[in-house]
């Protein structure tokens, strides 16, 4: 049946950042898998119609990481 879905996210902009040397996350992603197939992107928020057989994706942000690879974190 079809239905109003609605989504209010963050960290879709900007990345989780890291801490003493690491890298950032990676950025998260909201969109809807339509069934023929076709991706209908949404952005951190956003209402989108879906109809029977559509498919609502989230995509959770990553992480920051903390500290350098080589074990070393950075003053």
């Amino acid at each position: 049946e079809p239905m109003t879905a609605g989504i209010l996210s963050g960290r879709r902009v900007v990345k989780p950042f890291g801490l003493n040397g690491g890298e950032a996350g990676a950025l998260g992603k909201n969109y809807v898998e339509r069934k023929d197939g076709t991706l209908e992107e949404l952005g951190s928020t956003g209402v989108v119609e879906m109809n029977t057989g559509d498919v609502f994706v989230i995509e959770t942000p990553g992480g920051g990481g903390y500290g350098l690879e080589s074990g070393d974190s950075e003053s």
